[in-house]
């Protein structure tokens, strides 16, 4: 066996026996000793222009990426569309601790033990690439090892972007709490073509097989996966958020930590509001009368980001101040950057990503062999549209200001995609542009996670589906962590409210995008929430400066905001004053959103359930006041 190793050998490393022989039956194991051997690895062997990885099935040549060497960085590209965003439904559980989640045996009829020792058969007669990480980032994470097929060396690189690079001689002797196995064709001789991502957990080790080569659903995901795994056993979670310290003009400083379901804005918190050419800031746009409302900030506040997707809650990292206290999960970003059309909408991350440190991992975006890979020049899907897609995996020391203490939390925003109410057209789409809300409605809204209106990372078929149910809304599940957890909604369910309980010092607020009432908003509200927030010290308010929303499971409204002296219109804080929406389309968008909330919390009314979460469940199922959630889990001002 040809084996190119760090100083420490995989000797030393802790592996079950049977890991042990596919690794000593490998024609050759490659373990990188620096980042730039690796990413020479993912070139293939003549160091491209352009390297296709290929596999033999059944006889047939497929690819199932292409890898194109680019000026600053690679730019990986999928033949299939279907390959180029997460698959919802590839995960299934191998294993039989508590899941709510699909089994193997129940989904494709037989135990995953055959699938697995093919696996590990197919793993051990090919070239492979050995590369241990961290599984929650370099300081808390968990020591853990990824198995990869040599010529599938950009997917190894891409995770260890993302988790931090390491080496064993660092690590030093250790039993892995997680292993990463990669066998691409098994989605052609075992699935039907179709994403699939099996975990096997016991107690102290939790397996993630990937049987595709998009690294979202495993070297992304599944690696959060394994974060909650942990969490649930040890109780702490791992959020699906986003956080910034935003710093005014005045040099008041206030963290905020943004959560909610895929396209809720999680990686927008972090990005600086857009202006128009002269300056001003669109607020909205009436979807009705074509009317934009403008207004003028002479200065906004500065963005340090802190988290961009994967927020660790880890004890070690709480200070007693009744704050909850944060850090990252991951050393990088799996930024999407589908909101990049053209130049100068983004230019901190442009910059970053156009002129790196380092060169990077690009995918779904056109790579020209040896020129720039462009963040604005999507690969185009075989519909001619370009790929909603667009990827690039950067190290948060790239991003410009990057915060990497952890942070005390002042403010917890919860963002939804809203479509259009009108009054030809009434929904769900009546959410002011800034709720304040008890923790027991903020859990509510963290149970049920709502997608929301015209999801980017779903396909077409799914939002078909969604179209049918509740008005457009579909659920992502407890915390919008859901879709990667591998245990049960009632334990998650359980967790998160005494996360919230616990930091009785955080505000709670739920902010809307693409639009308010009639007005199209994009991420403007969210963007100009945070503003305000911040100026208002991290949002203290005292009880009379706000009101009962009409609708209750929005908590109450600002009776006011104003930003610069400028207030903004009442009618975007209480979109019932439209007079495009009024009171009748407003009250018909509550009955839809408050019984997709009734159905949906039905679910976790089981014997596991805490005493008070059915309280505030029993609550949102009898109509209840905000006064009433105030009552069960009292709101900081």
């Amino acid at each position: 066996m040809d084996t190119t190793v760090s100083t420490l050998p995989l000797a030393e490393v802790n592996l079950d026996p049977e890991v042990r022989r596919v690794i000593d039956a490998a024609p050759s194991v490659v373990v990188p000793a620096t980042r730039e051997d690796l990413y020479a690895l993912a070139l293939g062997p003549d160091g491209g222009p352009v390297f296709s990885v290929d596999y033999d099935v059944d006889g047939e040549v497929i690819t199932e990426a292409t890898v194109t060497r680019c000026r600053n960085g690679l730019a990986v590209n999928y033949p299939e569309d279907y390959m180029r965003r997460r698959d919802p439904q590839c995960m299934v559980i191998a294993d039989s601790r508590p899941t709510d989640k699909p089994r193997f045996v129940d989904r494709f009829g037989h135990s995953f033990a055959d699938t697995r020792a093919d696996s590990m058969a197919w793993l051990a007669h090919q070239p492979l690439v050995v590369v241990p990480f961290r599984a929650g980032g370099p300081v808390h994470g968990s020591p853990s090892i990824a198995i990869v097929p040599e010529n599938s060396a950009f997917f190894a690189l891409a995770l260890v972007d993302l988790q931090g690079w390491t080496t064993f001689e660092e690590l030093g002797p250790f039993t892995p709490r997680s292993i990463l196995y990669v066998a691409p064709p098994f989605r052609h001789t075992h699935f039907d073509g179709r994403q699939v991502v099996v975990h096997d957990r016991t107690e102290s080790l939790h397996e993630v097989f990937a049987y595709n080569l998009y690294p979202g659903p495993s070297a992304k995901k599944g690696v959060f996966s394994v974060l909650l795994d942990i969490g649930e056993t040890e109780g702490w979670i791992t959020a699906h958020a986003s956080s910034v310290r935003v710093t005014t003009p005045y040099d008041n400083e206030t963290v905020v930590m943004h959560e909610g379901a895929s396209g809720g804005g999680k990686s927008e918190m972090c990005q600086d509001l857009r202006r128009e050419e002269d300056g001003r800031i669109l607020l909205g746009t009436n979807v009705v009368t074509d009317e934009p409302y403008l207004i003028t900030l002479s200065e906004t506040s500065d963005l340090s980001p802190v988290t961009d997707d994967m927020t660790l809650c880890h004890p070690a990292v709480q200070d007693g101040s009744g704050k909850m206290v944060v850090a990252d999960a991951e050393d990088g970003w799996f930024v999407r950057v589908d909101n990049l059309r053209t130049y100068g909408e983004d230019p901190h991350l442009e910059r970053a990503v156009i002129h790196p440190a380092a060169p990077l991992v690009f995918f779904n975006i056109d790579g020209v062999p040896d020129a720039t890979v462009l963040p604005w020049e999507h690969t185009m899907d075989s519909t001619g549209k370009p790929c909603p897609n667009p990827r690039v995996v950067i190290s948060r020391h790239m991003i410009q200001g990057i915060v990497d203490d952890p942070q005390p939390v002042d403010v917890r925003t919860f963002g939804v995609r809203m479509p259009a109410c009108t009054t030809d057209n009434p929904s769900y789409g009546i959410m002011g542009m800034t709720q304040f809300v008890p923790p027991s409605i903020a859990w509510l809204w963290r149970l049920i996670a709502p997608r929301g209106d015209k999801n980017p990372s779903i396909g077409e078929a799914e939002a078909t589906q969604e179209l049918l149910a509740h008005g457009g809304m579909v659920s992502e599940g407890v915390g919008s962590y859901w879709p990667f957890s591998t245990g049960t909604k009632v334990a998650a369910a359980n967790l998160l409210l005494e996360q919230l309980v616990a930091y009785d010092r955080t505000r709670y607020v739920l902010t809307p995008n693409q639009h308010v009432g009639a007005y199209h908003v994009g991420f403007s509200a969210e963007w100009l929430t945070r503003e305000w927030l911040a100026r208002k010290g991290g949002g203290r308010m005292r009880a009379d400066q706000l009101e009962p929303a009409r609708c209750p499971l929005f908590g109450y409204a600002p009776k006011e905001i104003t930003l610069d002296g400028q207030p903004v219109r009442r009618t975007l804080l209480r979109p019932e004053m439209q007079s495009a929406v009024g009171t009748e389309a407003y009250d018909a968008g509550c009955r839809i959103l408050t019984g997709f909330f009734k159905a949906e919390l039905e679910q976790f009314l089981t014997p596991d359930l805490s005493d008070l979460g059915r309280r505030i469940i029993d609550t949102c199922l009898a109509d209840g006041r905000v006064e009433d959630y105030e009552a069960l889990t009292p709101m900081y001002l």
